[in-house]
């Protein structure tokens, strides 16, 4: 209960935690020392450490541990403080009177700093410094929450380390133990940093279990040591909280403060784990409300064994329904007996373990090699302006995944010999689709792909016993896949295995080295032959081009010359003709006619001027002896006479 020094100030100094105060302080002061030196070196060795061995689990291990030692920090500075505050209630110091006015402000960043320092004393050092450790408690984690750490051996070091981290453990337990036995009158914060304590116990264990079960092949040690901080992560979001809800808290000085580092999810810590009696004390503590005067959850938990177990009964009874795909069957079990092939759908049967569906493929087609990789390595993504990537090489003399090497007779210098033959041959195959083939699958093979990949094999050796490579590589390659996939079906249904297959697909056949160099001259030969002749035709039909258009051009013109030779001749007689038709209905007018019009023609671009001495009747002719200039034409000639008088 929390202390007024208004009401109850001559009574505290008779309460064993306000006597013992000034001794609590110094021992948390001590120890919250020890533990941030600890924390400390903790967080600067995993900086070092990520600079060298940055996936491993040593730098989440060494910061988790530091964040759990933060969270103890956390709380025993908080608990020193309430301990300084009951040492400063029975023994005040000095304080200095207040002055009766203010110190004048010499400008705006003064009066700044004083509203600044004023909002901060209202908040409060405690609060401040719970929300600082808290932020630095999730920074860090969330910087190493890697779950895709490698597994890696730690040698020796680790074993070291884990020796280490259980001392130190050891060392916290018994701390833990004293404040645990600690008289919640004497010491009433002793009980949460006992809590607080648990965190930091349970990551050094399990940090420790991780390390020394670490190697080369596991992966738990590596996940669990990353998410061991999620433990000291939920506490910190917590008691940030707390720190931010603590600001709308009234706050006086004269009233005893309560412990701010008190965590509900470090109280669960315990075991048997008690979460409701947790929750209802915390209501009792924080809000004065007691969940057992309230009829509500006194009924719930008379009801709660009652209902748990008809839940439990129907979620029993739930687990005889079976819900399947369209992609699935199911081979229904009564009593561990097959009775019935479930469809696709909804179905009712007896309950877990009493009855039980085993889920079937429904017509899921499938493609197989007969020969996989044993370590396949991951595909790279190729760049699009970069050389294509080996898998893509589809020569015979490369090496290919899925091939499967046979032998195979062959014939050298008039001997029987052998050759090895790479192949890459496919199955699509399926369950069959009735419910024979459906049990037959389920319980007559364990593994269906290494089942078919095993009598293909077995099929291919015998099959290629009695073949040659000369036929294989002509007209045998075509009756090949069906021949090989007729015979692992054959065998598939001697077995009684369930397995259709429906195609097989001879994807490549690789030929030994000398053939495949063979091949390869061949199939230059023929390429530089087909090159050869696409070339001359090219040629040809360039040269037959060229004459054909010179033939054109010359039929042309003589085409074109025999027209106008054609077309003047015609021209010339349709003139005569009508000359002889003018001549004979006009007689010598046309001549005259013509004989004008061809005088007309040629004196067109004389100067000439005639005078007729006929003119003015019986009077003599009168002659003008002026000279006139006419304008000259260019067309005349230079040396032609000028006009002048005429006499």
């Amino acid at each position: 209960m929390q202390v007024d020094l208004e009401t109850q100030g001559a009574e505290v100094a008779t309460l064993p935690r306000f006597q013992r105060a000034a001794f609590h302080a110094g021992r948390l002061q001590r120890w919250g020392t020890v533990l941030l030196g600890l924390a400390v070196l903790g967080l600067v060795s995993a900086v070092f450490v990520d600079l060298f061995a940055a996936l491993t689990i040593w730098p989440a291990v060494l910061v988790n541990l530091s964040c759990a030692l933060l969270v103890a920090v956390a709380g025993l500075q908080s608990a020193c403080w309430v301990s300084r505050w009951r040492e400063e209630a029975i023994n005040p110091s000095p304080a200095l009177a207040p002055p009766t006015t203010e110190p004048p402000h010499e400008g705006l960043s003064a009066a700044l700093a004083v509203r600044w320092r004023r909002v901060l004393q209202q908040i409060g050092a405690p609060t401040l410094w719970l929300a600082g450790w808290s932020l630095l408690i999730l920074y860090s984690v969330v910087q190493v929450f890697n779950l895709a750490l490698p597994a890696a051996g730690l040698g020796l070091s680790a074993s070291v380390a884990a020796v280490l981290g259980l001392l130190l453990a050891f060392a916290l337990l018994v701390l833990e133990r004293q404040l645990a036995q600690e008289h919640s009158g004497a010491w009433p914060e002793a009980a949460a940093l006992a809590q607080l304590l648990r965190v930091a116990i349970v990551c050094l264990l399990v940090s420790a279990l991780c390390l020394l079960f670490s190697s080369e092949t596991a992966l738990w040690p590596a996940r669990l040591a990353v998410l061991i901080g999620v433990l000291p992560a939920l506490v910190a979001g917590e008691l940030l909280l707390r720190a931010l809800l603590s600001l709308f808290s009234p706050q006086r000085e004269q009233l005893e403060p309560r412990l701010l580092a008190h965590s509900f999810i470090a109280d669960m810590l315990r075991w048997p784990p008690q979460p409701l009696l947790s929750l209802q004390h915390e209501l009792h503590n924080r809000f004065g409300i007691d969940l057992r005067q309230i009829w509500a959850f006194a009924y719930m938990r008379r009801a709660f064994a009652p209902v748990l177990a008809l839940v439990l009964l129907v979620g029993w009874l739930l687990t005889g329904v079976h819900e399947l795909s369209m992609q699935n069957r199911g081979i229904y079990e009564r009593f561990g007996k097959p009775v019935e092939v479930f469809g696709p759908g909804l179905h009712v049967g007896l309950p877990w373990p009493l009855g039980r569906v085993l889920s079937v493929e429904n017509g899921v087609v499938h493609e197989l090699a007969t020969s996989v990789a044993e370590s396949p390595q991951p595909l790279q993504p190729a760049s699009a302006e970069g050389p294509a990537p080996s898998i893509a090489n589809r020569l015979w003399d490369a090496s290919h995944v899925n091939d499967k090497s046979q032998v195979i007779a062959s014939g050298s210098a008039q001997q029987q010999s052998f050759q090895i033959v790479n192949m890459d041959v496919r199955f699509v195959y399926r369950i069959g689709l009735d419910d024979q083939a459906a049990l037959a699958a389920t319980y007559n093979s364990s593994d269906v792909p290494t089942l078919i990949r095993s009598t293909a094999s077995r099929v291919l050796v015998h099959d290629f016993a009695s073949r040659t490579l000369d036929g294989l590589l002509g007209a045998d390659r075509t009756a090949l896949a069906d021949d090989i996939g007729r015979a692992v079906q054959t065998d598939l249904a001697r077995l009684d295995s369930g397995v259709e297959i429906l195609a097989t697909v001879v994807e490549a056949i690789h030929p030994p080295a000398g053939a495949a160099n063979a091949y390869h001259s061949v199939q230059a030969a023929q390429i530089g032959a087909q090159a050869l002749i696409s070339r001359e035709r090219g040629a040809a039909a360039e040269q037959t081009n060229q004459a054909q258009l010179q033939a054109s051009v010359v039929s042309d013109k003589a085409r074109a010359a025999a027209r106008e030779v054609q077309a003047t001749a015609e021209a010339a007689d349709l003139r005569f003709a009508a000359e002889q038709k003018a001549y004979a209905s006009a007689g010598q007018a046309f001549v005259l006619e013509q004989y004008l019009s061809q005088l007309s023609q040629g004196l067109s671009r004389a100067r000439l001027l005639i005078l007729d001495h006929r003119l003015g009747g019986d009077s003599a002719p009168t002659l003008d002896l002026r000279t006139f200039t006419l304008p000259a034409d260019p067309l005349a000639p230079r040396n032609a006479a000028q006009p002048g008088a005429v006499h």
